[in-house]
């Protein structure tokens, strides 16, 4: 693929199982990659430990989608310990942040006391979605942010979560391998519109039917508490 990144490029790419990564933040140019094993998370799998279970429940953090999606893919690409590079340059920045104005990325953030501490953003096509990368800035907030995605995909309908590579911190949640033939098939399966269209990201935030909104009030989607995933999560499991 040599043509310049763009939104339409992206969805195109990630739609057939390969997606941009760049040697540096600086780096000039992107190289197109696909796993020969590949990193999902299955959502019926996701482990939500006992510790994980306690700290979303104490109400430690808040958390929200999409306030500062720009933020988020900063902290990304921001050096950490451990992790003094990045694969995110300005053509991924660009063109991510346009595909989340038309509505296709999406961010889960994390807040202690209105500080921004943790998250991830991804890529969200028909019923599957893209995890492109998270960040954590205290102990658990990034566990906390991808226990707050499974669990509003699974509201929404979605059947896949990529999480492109495995990593030990993503393996002791649920993810796991597959053969990059076993991913095709989910891949097309998750995009398929006879499979039931695309999913709903904010289905999550609507009233359950017995909590339904009077006719014609207007949703207005604010923090997620932390009990309401943990219940959410388990109610599913």
């Amino acid at each position: 693929m040599s043509e310049p990144l763009s939104p339409s490029l992206l969805l195109k790419a990630y739609a057939t199982g390969v997606f941009p990564m760049a040697d540096a933040r600086d780096a000039p140019s992107v190289y197109w990659v696909e796993p020969r094993l590949r990193g999902v998370m299955p959502l019926d799998r996701f482990r939500l430990s006992r510790s994980l279970a306690k700290t979303l429940r104490s109400e430690r953090f808040s958390h929200s989608i999409d306030r500062c999606f720009g933020d988020v893919v900063t902290q990304c690409a921001a050096p950490s310990p451990g992790r003094e590079g990045t694969w995110i340059n300005d053509q991924i920045f660009d063109a991510v942040m346009q595909l989340h104005a038309a509505g296709h990325a999406h961010s889960v953030e994390c807040w202690h006391e209105d500080v921004l501490v943790g998250g991830l953003y991804g890529i969200a096509i028909g019923r599957a979605f893209f995890g492109e990368s998270m960040f954590s800035r205290q102990t658990d907030a990034s566990k906390a942010a991808l226990a707050h995605l499974v669990a509003r995909m699974r509201a929404g309908g979605y059947s896949l979560l990529d999480c492109q590579f495995i990593t030990p911190h993503l393996a002791s949640l649920g993810a796991i391998e597959i053969a990059r033939g076993t991913y095709k098939l989910l891949l097309s399966s998750a995009l398929s519109p006879s499979a039931g269209g695309a999913a709903d990201f904010f289905a999550f935030d609507r009233p359950r039917p017995s909590e339904a909104s009077p006719p014609r009030t207007t949703m207005v989607f604010g923090p997620v508490s932390g009990n309401r995933i943990v219940q959410s999560l388990v109610q599913t499991s």
